[in-house]
């Protein structure tokens, strides 16, 4: 089955190469705008012989995990602090709806004004966005626990954080690394996204150079590579995911299948 779907995704590949290559040249598509694949994938190659690409590269991915371990780290604490200090979670509620929806896209002027075209500009909006997916993530799992099992632990005079470890750890770990998943995602997005914007050093910098040169071929070629970024990280999280949580049903049942 899985060598069925991989052929199958390799297929769907060729088909949009294919059509990539197609369109502009048969005229669908101006080739100013739109270049053939073939043009794209020298551009890329041309690229990765350039040392400044791989700064780039660099300057993205450390934005990018530096701004994922913060927010992993806060997410975490904050909600399990949140979740067993009392009427804490009820006092913060309202504060945490207000401030979820915010786009992270909205602070920028403030990451200018405070940090310039910095890193630190960078972290400011990849935090912001990733702490909201775990933070939540981790709220409900908490509430997941089974009260059974929490009774149980206090009735045996299990401390506070006996009972965080032993009882809702586990329960809340599969939602934390769904969160971790999201906020990988979310934080290369953001990454790229200041970079773009601001002018940060990074990928997203070297695209709007591309973009304003009208290096158009660069400019998709650049864009291609952030999307096997994207595509790179995602299989990494669910393979720390799946390691991660290599004890729980969900996943044991996956293998089985």
């Amino acid at each position: 089955m899985r060598g069925g779907d991989a052929a199958l995704g390799a297929a769907g590949l060729a088909v949009f190469l294919l059509l990539g290559e197609a369109v502009p040249r048969l005229g669908l598509v101006d080739e100013d705008y739109f270049p053939p694949a073939a043009r794209i994938a020298g551009a890329l190659g041309r690229e990765l012989a350039d040392s400044a690409f791989w700064s780039a590269l660099g300057d993205t991915l450390t934005g990018w995990a530096l701004g994922l371990a913060i927010a992993v780290g806060a997410g975490v604490v904050a909600g399990v602090v949140i979740s067993v200090v009392p009427y804490l979670r009820e006092a913060t509620a309202s504060t945490i709806e207000f401030l979820r929806p915010i786009p992270s896209v909205a602070l920028i002027p403030l990451a200018v004004l405070l940090y310039g075209t910095q890193l630190r500009s960078v972290l400011l909006l990849v935090v912001y966005a990733s702490f909201w997916q775990v933070l939540i993530q981790v709220l409900y799992g908490v509430r997941d626990v089974d009260p059974v099992a929490e009774e149980t632990a206090r009735s045996y005079g299990l401390g506070t954080w006996a009972r965080v470890r032993h009882v809702l750890w586990p329960t809340a770990l599969p939602y934390v690394m769904t969160g971790v998943r999201l906020a990988a995602a979310v934080a290369l997005i953001l990454a790229v996204t200041a970079e773009l914007v601001i002018g940060a050093p990074g990928l997203g910098a070297r695209i709007a150079v591309a973009q304003t040169s009208q290096a158009v071929p660069e400019m998709y070629a650049l864009v291609v590579v952030t999307g096997v970024l994207g595509l790179l990280i995602n299989a990494g999280a669910r393979t720390v995911e799946r390691r991660a949580l290599a004890w729980h049903q969900s996943v044991r049942g996956e293998v089985a299948v």
